[in-house]
């Protein structure tokens, strides 16, 4: 989960990881509702029917190009808002259903967990800082 600009070094690494794995990965990117499947299978999610955080998710996506570029055409962003039902920390999760696009507050972890099962798209396999994350996420999962 990237929180602050990366460093030349960091960017440097993310291209070496890429030309390593870019032409082994395939497109097996989830959609935004499958994920949620997923977290409602492994977790007590509680909806967050807050119109405030929906607005966030959908401006996310509406204000990223890379994200935007996701919308198909005429469509529009459709967020849902869960909380983890956790008695230490209150974590929020956002997901967009019509691009898949997600966020994860409070829980590096979980949103490495999400990255690990939701995946890439073509478009993603084509972007050096998608690859080295979801390739990055994957290996911390495996060690976790």
């Amino acid at each position: 989960m990237l929180t602050e600009k990366p460093t030349p070094e960091q960017i440097k690494e993310w291209k070496n990881i890429y030309e390593q794995y870019k032409d082994k990965l395939k497109p097996n990117k989830k959609t935004g509702r499958e994920v949620i499947e997923y977290l409602l299978s492994h977790y007590s999610l509680t909806p967050a029917n807050d119109d405030r955080i929906k607005q966030v998710i959908s401006l996310n996506v509406l204000s990223n190009e890379y994200m935007k570029k996701k919308l198909p055409a005429g469509m529009a962003p459709d967020p849902v808002a869960y909380y983890l039902n956790d008695k230490e920390k209150q974590t929020l999760i956002g997901i967009d259903l019509t691009t898949g696009y997600y966020l994860v507050e409070g829980s590096p972890a979980l949103y490495d967990e999400i990255c690990a099962f939701q995946g890439l798209d073509e478009q993603d396999i084509k972007n050096y800082a998608c690859v080295a994350q979801y390739v990055n996420c994957l290996k911390n999962r495996k060690l976790s």
